[in-house]
């Protein structure tokens, strides 16, 4: 079966650090560009950033920019989005999935969402 289980979410301070990871299975990896989103109370789910199949070329919405960056293993079969200097407006819970298009944070394109992590940014 398709697997992607993102973990790492926490309770984080204002100006704090995480590190996500998605563990894939089930399909072949490095055949995917792999998407992180979020998705806040209330609001739609929106694309934080991608990366392509060889991890070579990536992509960030703007707000994330410098804040975070994805990276991703093609043996170990994960990703990682690294988030530093979090803000309120980060929390939300993240989730991987994976697309056979790159460079895209079109939701309707990803499949096999898991049950994302949650990050709380609070004082």
């Amino acid at each position: 079966d398709v697997q992607l289980q993102a973990c790492g979410g926490g309770l984080v301070q204002p100006g704090g650090s995480l590190r996500l990871t998605c563990a894939a299975s089930g399909f072949i990896f490095d055949d995917y560009a792999i998407g992180w989103f979020r998705q806040a109370p209330g609001m739609e789910r929106e694309g934080v950033s991608c990366i392509g199949s060889s991890g070579e070329r990536t992509y960030y919405r703007d707000s994330v920019k410098g804040r975070f960056t994805i990276s991703r293993d093609n043996v170990k079969n994960t990703a990682n989005l690294q988030l530093n200097s979090l803000k309120a407006e980060d929390t939300a819970v993240y989730y991987c999935a994976k697309s056979l298009y790159f460079p895209n944070m079109h939701v309707y394109t990803y499949d096999y969402w898991g049950q994302g992590t949650l990050v709380t940014v609070s004082s």
